[in-house]
């Protein structure tokens, strides 16, 4: 052996992987310090011997197929397997050569359990989770399903798996829940709430997580957590119809009540001209066409806020509108000593609407400025756009104020402060604005005056464009 040989070995006795040489009879040639150690042979009671012989168990195992691969079509093999007389994990890379084969391996039992004992912690969490867990492959495909998932939905593990989410899910949420599910494969976690199909055909309403599945900085698939809310949701439901059936019956006694005080006035007049013995007094009759034409006011104004409205929204010059407005308001200003101001520094953009809508929204927000301005003054109206995404309106007078018990119940209906009002001009107006998907908030300070702001969305430009095409 020359000193060249000699250094090798020293080597290879040196390092931390064990190493051994095979000839090309399976003959070990060569076994370095550490491989007597993790094989627990020594030096003598392997060299010269054959590895099939001595470790009779791996004939049936991995390393078998894998040095006989690599010496058989001269290729280096890697690979992991488990020897079980050691009890052990070996981590083995093997290099043939015209002389037989080179084998470096490593223990990798310690990192074998920790990788176990990980696994099953997350399958642990998997398994056991109280909410239903799964994973998809970038179709949509069920990959995986966890226990929690069979019995919120009532389908087998076998059933779910290789099947995509989209039969499971109510087909008005189909098209919601395909696009969140993009986001997610996209790279970007999504919470959703949708309505899915149990196998029986009943609803199972669900809080959704749906997250990427990284690997290598690439997604691969996506996981979700799905939350059983039905129960919450049939409460939710029950209270809102619960809710609207006492809404209800508060305004149908409101109803009853505004309606009874002019028709029992009435009742009493006919009583009155009955007794009489033909002579009818005119202020009996001043009384009871009052009357009537309240009932006729109640009535309208009730029927104008349940009528569903027919008509189109379009693109408007809100100018105008208020404008309009303004003249229409302009005599009883004078009689009121009021001056109407609209104030607007910049171009207002047309607004999508119904313009006879908000015309009779700002007639009755002026008509209560004005009546509320006993000794005069002054009501400005101004404009202003932000961010070119909302356009504010805010109507301010100088009248009494409103105080504050009263001002939180303004808008309910028959609630108000004058004396011939019905208090449903404002709940009106507020529906009206909702509509428009606007907004409608008053101040007020008492002794000084009221404020009405209200917001209303703006198209783009886009939008505009698109809107006029489709009149035209």
């Amino acid at each position: 052996m020359n000193l060249v040989e000699i250094d090798a070995l020293e080597i290879l006795d040196r390092i931390t992987d064990g190493f051994f040489a095979l000839d090309m009879n399976w003959n070990f040639t060569y076994v370095n310090e550490n491989a007597t150690r993790l094989l627990f042979r020594s030096r003598d009671n392997l060299v010269g011997k054959n590895i099939w012989v001595e470790f009779p168990e791996a004939v049936d195992l991995l390393f078998y197929k894998q040095y006989h691969k690599a010496v058989n079509e001269q290729v280096f093999v890697n690979f992991e397997a488990y020897f079980p007389p050691l009890n052990a994990w070996f981590s083995v890379r093997a290099y043939p050569s015209d002389n037989g084969l080179s084998v470096y391996f490593q223990d990798i039992t310690a990192e074998k359990k920790k990788a176990s004992k990980n696994e099953q912690h997350y399958k642990s969490l998997f398994e056991h989770n109280p909410n239903a867990v799964f994973s998809f492959d970038l179709n949509g495909n069920y990959l995986s399903v966890n226990t929690a998932m069979v019995k919120m939905l009532g389908y087998s593990e076998q059933e779910l798996l290789h099947k995509t989410f989209l039969p499971l899910v109510a087909e008005e949420d189909v098209d919601k829940t395909l696009e969140y599910y993009k986001r997610a494969a996209s790279g970007t976690t999504q919470n959703y709430e949708a309505k899915c199909l149990h196998k029986n055909g009943d609803i199972v309403y669900l809080s959704v997580t749906n997250m990427p599945i990284i690997v290598d900085q690439e997604v691969i698939g996506v996981y979700g957590i799905a939350k059983n809310i039905t129960e919450r949701k049939l409460t939710e439901q029950k209270l809102l119809k619960s809710e609207k059936l006492s809404a209800v019956g508060q305004l149908s006694a409101s109803i009853a009540h505004e309606i009874r005080n002019p028709l029992t006035a009435l009742k009493g007049f006919l009583q009155l001209m009955k007794a009489s013995e033909g002579s009818i007094k005119d202020s009996y009759l001043e009384v009871m066409s009052s009357e009537m034409e309240r009932i006729e006011l109640i009535t309208g104004e009730l029927l104008l806020l349940a009528k569903p409205q027919a008509h189109q929204f379009k693109l408007e010059n809100i100018e105008e509108i208020i404008q309009n407005v303004t003249t229409l308001l302009g005599s009883q200003a004078l009689i009121h000593n009021v001056e109407i101001k609209v104030v607007n520094d910049e171009e207002i953009p047309p607004v999508h609407c119904i313009a006879n809508q908000l015309k009779q929204v700002f007639i009755n927000l002026i008509k209560n400025a004005l009546e509320s301005m006993q000794s005069g003054g002054e009501v400005l109206i101004n404009m202003k756009v932000n961010d070119e995404q909302t356009l504010f309106i805010s109507i301010a007078d100088e009248g009494d104020g409103i105080p504050e018990e009263i001002l939180r119940n303004i808008g309910l209906p028959f609630y108000t402060t004058k004396q011939k009002g019905t208090g449903l001009g404002m709940m009106t107006s507020l529906k009206i604005i909702e509509a428009h998907n606007g907004t409608m908030d008053i101040t007020s300070t008492v002794g000084k005056g009221t404020v009405v702001s209200i917001s209303l969305p703006l198209v783009s430009c886009e939008q505009v464009i698109e809107l006029a095409e489709c009149m035209n």
